[in-house]
């Protein structure tokens, strides 16, 4: 496997560890306000001196075992690299505890990696409410199919063709992954950049109901909206009536965590700018420290332990 990114040493990245980042390329989202666009956007295996191989990285962390003792494997999605779990478990190997960064698309990879020991915390992003996740994703018809010329590995999932069953999409994997990772027995955080230009109240609200127990169902329409095209609707960045109707809440009793609840941790940090975000002449912004304790205050609502990153409140 080739690695595209070290940083020999974090202290923020992986909480309650002295940890190194390893950053790994290609990602099959589009997420507009991404400040990794070199990662996303993936670089050729080919042209080595961009890349760190897996010795020189493991050859790194020997070295650095007793003085680290964690390693973040960040991107990018890293769960979109078939190898994964054989990088995993020679880290894994020398000692070190494994914190992954996932956007949540390959609940698949998730299950394996867990079922194998190899994760010791796990982060999740949420990009936004189920209504405008595609938006915040990037998310369209074209990018459904495109591949990255890097790895056949960082091909776009096809989510269309979920196996899970009839109308199923990016949020039923999204709702697989968060349902693995909070019965995984293992720390795990969910976190949202928050970007003014991407995000509302209407997103918060929304999260902090789907988080805390009320998960996503395709109406009976569903199918009949993917026989129309289901892409124009739930993967469009606009919200239409059909997204809408394809969303069913489920019954109240089902609205709060059972015995996980107490460890759920959720984060809201704000949006930087920097010369590396993935939409070139955006207008995003970070919100107020009033803005994000608002959001906050609706988190609360349902995740009483959720905190601001980043920021004092």
């Amino acid at each position: 496997m080739y690695i595209s990114g070290l940083q020999k040493l974090t202290l923020l990245d992986y909480p309650e560890h002295l940890a190194a980042i390893l950053f790994l390329d290609g990602c099959n989202f589009r997420c507009p306000f991404c400040h990794n666009s070199e990662l996303v956007l993936g670089t050729s295996p080919e042209v080595e001196d961009n890349f760190y191989s897996e010795d020189e990285v493991l050859g790194f962390l020997k070295k650095r075992a007793g003085m680290l003792d964690g390693v973040c494997i960040s991107g990018g999605e890293p769960t979109l690299h078939r190898d994964l779990p054989a990088l995993i478990t020679r880290i894994k190997e020398l000692g070190y505890e494994v914190k992954l960064d996932t956007n949540g698309t390959n609940p698949d990879m998730l299950r394996r990696l867990l079922d194998d020991h190899l994760l010791d915390y796990i982060a999740m992003d949420i990009k936004a409410g189920r209504r405008n996740y595609a938006a915040a994703a990037g998310i369209s018809k074209d990018a459904l199919s495109k591949k990255t010329e890097s790895d056949p590995a960082h091909s776009f999932l096809s989510f269309e063709e979920d196996q899970s069953g009839p109308g199923c999409s990016f949020l039923s994997r999204i709702q697989r992954s968060i349902d693995i990772i909070r019965n995984s027995g293992i720390d795990y955080e969910f976190r949202t950049t928050v970007v003014k230009g991407i995000h509302t109240e209407e997103d918060f609200e929304d999260i902090s109901q789907w988080l805390a127990g009320r998960t996503l169902e395709f109406s009976n329409s569903a199918a009949d909206l993917q026989k129309k095209d289901m892409r124009a609707s739930v993967f469009a960045p606009s919200r239409t009536a059909e997204t809408d109707d394809s969303i069913a809440a489920l019954p109240d009793d089902r609205t709060q965590l059972s015995a996980s609840s107490g460890k759920l941790r959720y984060y809201l940090q704000s949006f930087r700018d920097c010369d590396t975000i993935l939409l070139p002449n955006h207008h995003f912004s970070a919100f107020t420290e009033e803005e994000m304790l608002r959001f906050l205050s609706i988190i609360k609502k349902t995740i009483p332990n959720a905190s601001l990153r980043g920021m004092e409140p």
